[in-house]
């Protein structure tokens, strides 16, 4: 129950933390939604090509937002630790009953719970705009699961790299990779309609282009088994890197302070 009490007060501080800095929540909350704009009304008329799985390029680019919200939940939640490290705020801790993985469990749940908002706010202003979600409500559910587990999968990846490098600008160096990397994945067409050969090569085997297919299997195509499947078994497999290298990070910290 201590370990559940610790856990719940760092992530309710990390959630506190975030939301009095603007620019950690305008950001994640406006750019997604300003690049689908961008994106569904320049790219519309891909919707028209023979094998497109949608008549609405809006609806099959409604998932980019959910994976994009993962990266910016990456940035806070790894920029956030590296300030407490930087301030000592991780050394005085240390001192206290309060266990190492609180901090990190903490940490990660203020970043589940702020991409959490994320994506009820995504997923209410596609149904506004005229989206339908046709694996229904239960989907949307799923969808809202699946984006949390992304949102801790690449959260863990933000820690690992806070508590590797301590400083905060490595950590926001790690955007423009992650950036490039949801480019290079099938957010904008379809891996089969992808006809330039090294890019289909390179969306094939990005993890992005499974985690972004698995949420937009919901919202254009229903249940899709294998879509589902490989989404939640990614988004699992990078949660358990981060996860396994953030607490080894961290007790290594721990150690030379």
């Amino acid at each position: 129950m201590a370990l559940a009490e610790q856990t719940a007060q760092l992530a309710r501080r990390s959630v506190i933390r975030t939301a009095r800095q603007p620019a950690n929540v305008i950001g994640p909350f406006v750019f997604p939604l300003m690049l689908l704009a961008v994106n569904a009304g320049g790219l519309n008329p891909a919707a028209q090509l023979p094998g497109f799985p949608t008549d609405s390029f809006l609806a099959f680019a409604l998932a980019v937002p959910f994976i994009q919200g993962a990266l910016f939940a990456t940035m806070n939640a790894g920029t956030d630790l590296a300030r407490d490290i930087q301030t000592g705020f991780l050394n005085r801790l240390s001192l206290t009953p309060m266990r190492s993985i609180a901090l990190l469990g903490g940490q990660l749940g203020g970043a589940v719970v702020m991409g959490l908002t994320q994506a009820l706010v995504y997923l209410a202003v596609g149904l506004a705009v005229g989206v339908r979600i046709e694996s229904g409500v239960l989907g949307a559910i799923v969808l809202i699961l699946l984006s949390a587990l992304i949102v801790l999968a690449f959260g863990a990846l933000g820690a690992f790299a806070a508590l590797r490098t301590g400083s905060g600008e490595a950590v926001q160096g790690l955007f423009p990779v992650l950036f490039v990397g949801l480019f290079l994945s099938s957010m904008n067409m379809p891996r089969n309609l992808i006809e330039i050969g090294w890019f289909q090569t390179v969306a094939t085997l990005n993890p992005v282009s499974y985690l972004i297919e698995g949420v937009r299997s919901l919202i254009i195509e229903g249940w899709n088994p294998e879509a589902l499947a490989l989404a939640f078994g990614v988004a699992v497999a990078i949660g358990v890197v981060g996860l396994t290298a953030s607490s080894w990070a961290l007790r290594e910290r721990l150690t030379r302070t």
